[in-house]
């Protein structure tokens, strides 16, 4: 019926004919399909994506093929045939590792494998479900690398040989191509959660199968670092350069020439930062060495937004810096004018019309000219606001600070006022560059001003004008507008990276008005709840390093006079209110802080250790005969965010230590530990702590990791006669006092909430007690652990579990040990953290020592 409607109404040219269309026919359809009016014309390589086409037959051509990119591994197939064979090699993986716990991760990450391939059969939407499938093989691929240490390696090369596979089919050219699918994975592998971010293996696996588009990760890596704010991805890019680029540098995969942002990043940090992380300086030599100077990126000038903060504190610092006559005047002049506008009825603060017309008086000064002009009238203007701050300070009576302060925030409030609609107007409605590097130049600029008054008035310096200028522009910033709103992530950035500048190391005259900008409560708020993802935690956290590392040499020797007494008791403050409002922050980067937190400071640690998730309820450690065995919370692996197998350095030691865990050689490991960790000879600095730290923690992870691939679960039996508690016990006998007492400390940091690594640290520390050869270890181990309970509560659950273990399992005979009554105090001193424990030492004979309820 269509065939004779068609012969009797329808033009030759344009007619249905038997056998579909002719290729003049087929060649009109690809014309469209390439040149869409108003568009410009699409390349094959655009519409390829589009277009149906045949792929793949996924049968290995041997295992060595699998992680090569110089040829197809593909060949000609169907959709459909290609899916199926995929799905049985998912499939094959599932029922092998079903039953077994150690690989429960990767099943399930199999099985999500699996639904996203029968999705991608069924979904006539080719490019979502192919999106769709490489978010999940990427995730995949991290999630399941993630503790796989001790897995067996045939289970992991066919885990990772899977997921290759499946990329590697989109990737060839009839399918997706090498372009989209590499953008696709490097934009996942770059923007998914970061407790996945950071997997060296995942991201070495994809790098080595050609999956990644290395000048696009060396982009994001380079942001991801945000100046060295974000010390989880700067310690990653300091394990990542090196695996490439020194040992391997004959690999094929990456060169210098394809990371240079994140070299250029690391070279900046080694050279510009104080105290940069562990290791990284000799990574950087070690680049050096390989490279003619005049071509090695690091050093290269630096760019970013960044620059323009270092760029307005140089501007400002600079001895050979002159302003054009009369700029001083017209900007004293202009200020002036506008603190009379902002003061002014009705126009005021909030007057969109008030505010034009000062611009365009601005205009007509020339000051809008050029950037160096707007720069300068920032510097000049804030070095007005303060100087006026100055007079009124000195011409002030000091007995009415409310008066004195009005007068202050008479001048600089308006100048705030000024800056924040000058950010929020510049450049287009939807041109956020522009904004950011004003904000950027403009706190360079009250920063380098800062900087320099400290250093000219010394003792005379005034914090008041700059934390105003600081709090007042954030919260002007903070308004809920939507053109401040879609902005606010490179605000809050912008003013990290300020204040790590402006940390009290470097300016101590601002401590106390630095500790209040970072714990007001908006600022709080914005960067550990409002802003998503958990974007901000990492860069509050480097804030809250900043805030550690200046008041740890006080501390460390008892130094508390008066100033420091109150930095140390606001200290305090913030971590009662992170405890409270953010518990799961404290609890992701305990192991950062307690990393530069002095051995001596109890109750601090004890307030970070403490925070437990929000969602889990405490078991009551003081119920009787209390199993922690079988409660299901220490089966779970807590959250650490510090990637603490980077901080074991040099490689040469990382190296040896993962060669003794699974072969228990190089025999001379164990008698050379001692010297590994010394430093110096010098009493109370002879180990290096964070390296100290950092082994613990491995080891530790390492031994969980080894138990339960042997479908066990840590407790005294099974943590014994292995090469993790080898070292373990090596340290507790070859160190000396102080280095016992740190490696203890150590140890007893993971003491935290119910997860796997408190059960096993709680174990491990009750083990070496057992064992341990003299009373002085065993005297030591107990100090550790009382003069955590000594101090206020709050008191983490693990400690006391671990105490409570100790002084009541009459297996220890802790009661009988001399040391318990060498005095009259310290024997009280014990009954009475007995009694706090819910324990009565009733009288017992001398023989057995025991401890009744």
């Amino acid at each position: 019926m269509a065939l004779t409607y068609q012969a009797d109404r329808m033009p030759e040219a344009i007619r249905l004919r038997v056998g579909g269309v002719t290729p003049q026919q087929l060649a009109v359809y690809e014309e469209f399909a390439h040149n869409i009016p108003g568009f410009l014309p699409l390349s094959d390589r655009d519409t390829a994506p589009f277009i149906h086409k045949p792929t793949v037959n996924l049968e290995p051509q041997g295992p060595t093929n699998v992680f090569q990119t110089s040829q197809s591994i593909i060949p000609s197939d169907e959709t459909s045939t290609v899916y199926d064979k995929l799905l049985g090699e998912v499939e094959q993986f599932i029922q092998a590792t079903g039953n077994q716990p150690s690989f429960s991760i990767m099943n399930n990450n199999m099985h999500i494998l699996r639904d996203c391939l029968m999705h991608a059969m069924r979904n006539r939407d080719m490019i979502l479900s192919a999106m769709t499938l490489t978010q999940k093989c990427v995730e995949g691929l991290q999630d399941g690398l993630m503790s796989v240490a001790n897995d067996p390696d045939h289970v992991l090369h066919r885990y990772k040989e899977i997921y290759v596979r499946v990329l590697k089919t989109m990737q060839d050219p009839r399918a997706f191509g090498q372009q989209w699918t590499n953008k696709q994975v490097t934009r996942f592998l770059t923007e998914c959660r970061d407790d996945l971010r950071y997997n060296l293996d995942a991201v070495d696996t994809l790098i080595r199968a050609g999956l990644v588009n290395l000048p696009q990760y060396d982009v994001a890596l380079t942001q991801l670092m945000d100046n060295g704010l974000n010390y989880v991805a700067v310690n990653f890019a300091t394990q990542l350069i090196p695996l490439f680029l020194i040992e391997e540098r004959t690999n094929q995969n990456v060169t210098e020439n394809d990371l240079p942002n994140t070299i250029e990043m690391l070279v900046k940090l080694a050279t510009h930062t104080r105290q940069p992380p562990e290791g990284l300086a000799n990574v950087i030599e070690l680049l050096r060495q390989h490279h003619d100077q005049t071509t090695f990126f690091g050093d290269r000038a630096p760019h970013g937004p960044s620059i323009h903060i270092h760029n307005g504190i140089l501007q400002v610092r600079s001895l050979n810096y002159e302003d054009p006559p009369g700029l001083m005047e017209k900007t004293d002049f202009l200020l002036r004018d506008w603190i009379g506008i902002y003061h002014s009825q009705p126009s005021g603060r909030d007057s969109t019309k008030a505010f034009s017309m000062f611009v365009h008086q601005m205009n007509v000064h020339g000051i809008l000219k050029t950037d160096d002009l707007i720069t300068r009238f920032f510097r000049l203007s804030t070095q007005l606001c303060v100087e006026a701050v100055y007079r009124n300070v000195t011409e002030g009576s000091a007995s009415n600070q409310t008066v004195l302060r009005t007068k202050c925030y008479h001048t600089l409030d308006p100048f705030v006022r000024l800056i924040a609609l000058l950010v929020k107007h510049s450049g287009d409605a939807s041109n956020a560059t522009t904004k950011i590097h004003l904000l950027n130049k403009v706190l360079g600029i009250v920063a380098g001003c800062l900087l320099q008054d400290h250093e000219q008035r010394a003792g005379d310096f005034q914090q008041l004008p700059y934390h105003r200028i600081f709090i007042m522009l954030f919260l002007e910033l903070c308004s809920p507008e939507p053109v401040l709103e879609t902005i606010n992530y490179q605000v809050l950035t912008a003013y990290c990276h300020t204040l790590h500048i402006l940390r009290p190391s470097k300016a101590a005259g601002f401590c106390y008005a630095w500790l209040e900008l970072i714990s007001h409560r908006v600022f709080i708020g914005r960067m550990l709840a409002i802003t998503p993802q958990q974007k901000g935690w990492s860069m509050y956290a480097q804030l809250l390093i900043d805030l550690f590392k200046y008041l740890a040499p006080f501390l460390r020797n008892a130094e508390l006079a008066k100033p420091v007494t109150m930095l140390y008791k606001g200290t305090l403050r913030v971590l009662l209110v992170l405890l409270h409002d953010f518990p799961e922050f404290l609890c992701d980067y305990h192991y950062g802080f307690c990393d530069v937190i002095p051995p001596n400071c109890i109750q601090m640690r004890n307030l970070i250790l403490s925070a437990f998730p929000r969602n889990m309820r405490l078991p009551d450690p003081f119920t009787p005969n209390l199993k922690v065995d079988v409660l299901q919370e220490i089966t779970y692996s807590p959250r650490v965010i510090t990637n603490f197998a980077t901080l074991i350095t040099p490689l040469q030691f990382k190296k040896d230590l993962d060669s003794y865990l699974k072969q228990r050689a190089p025999v001379t490991f164990l008698s050379e530990l001692r010297s590994n960790l010394q430093v110096s000879n010098e009493p109370g600095m002879r180990y290096n702590i964070p390296l100290m730290n950092a082994l613990v923690m491995y080891v530790g992870t390492q031994a969980i990791g080894y138990i339960r691939n042997k479908s066990l679960t840590p407790n005294m039996s099974t943590i014994a006669h292995s090469a993790h508690m080898d070292i373990f016990q090596n340290l507790t006998v070859d160190l000396d006092t102080e280095g016992r007492y740190l490696f203890l400390n150590a140890v007893a940091n993971q003491l935290r909430y119910p997860n796997s690594h408190t059960h096993y640290f709680s174990c491990t520390l009750l083990y070496l007690f057992a064992e341990a050869n003299t009373e002085a270890i065993q005297e030591q181990i107990t100090r550790v652990l009382l003069e955590r309970l000594i101090v206020n509560r709050p008191h983490p659950w693990g400690l006391l579990i671990t105490f409570i273990e100790l002084i009541k399992n009459p297996s220890y005979k802790f009661w009988n040990h001399e040391f318990v009554h060498c005095a009259p105090e310290i024997e009280k001193l014990f009954e009475s953290v007995a009694r706090s424990c819910m324990v009565q030492k009733t009288t017992v004979q001398a023989q057995e020592g025991d401890v009744q309820e």
